[in-house]
């Protein structure tokens, strides 16, 4: 299994190879990001948004929105340069899971291991199945799943 570390810009499909190994920059999770989110989505719910009320849960502490979590984490994965100018489309999300609370303040990575990849002519490209885990500050997993994208092929000379 290889780890890649610099990649260059936009891998097309034949560049992808089962193995593969990607590991995102980090991210602290931010109150603003928490407040912008819940303003987004509209979800308010009081474990992400009051102090107060989140003290009294197991947590005992605000918890970012796991959808915001996964929002970032898609972030991260584009901002390797990984798909650049060469992504067709998400195409899917399997076998998520969320495991841990992400708190705000800690920094979340991703670390994207190519399970797969499979031409589909009819779009001049193919799918690439990615297994994604998301760890935080101490390395703990904190959600994980996997992610299908569509991926273009290298054009013809």
């Amino acid at each position: 299994m290889s780890h890649i570390f610099s990649l260059p810009r936009g891998l097309y499909l034949d560049e992808f190879e089962a193995g593969q190994k990607i590991i995102t920059a980090g991210r602290t999770i931010t109150e603003a990001d928490v407040v912008n989110f819940a303003g987004l989505s509209g979800d308010f719910n009081q474990m992400h948004v009051d102090e107060q009320y989140s003290q009294g849960t197991p947590f005992k502490q605000r918890v970012a929105h796991g959808l915001l979590v996964l929002s970032i984490v898609s972030g991260l994965a584009v901002q390797t340069g990984l798909m650049e100018g060469t992504v067709i489309a998400f195409r899917e999300i399997t076998e998520w899971k969320f495991i841990k609370p992400v708190f705000l303040g800690d920094t979340i990575h991703a670390e994207l291991v190519v399970i797969e990849k499979k031409e589909i002519r009819r779009i001049s490209g193919g799918s690439v199945i990615i297994e994604v885990s998301v760890k935080n500050q101490q390395d703990d997993i904190v959600m994980k799943g996997v992610w299908t994208v569509l991926i273009a092929s290298r054009p013809a000379d």
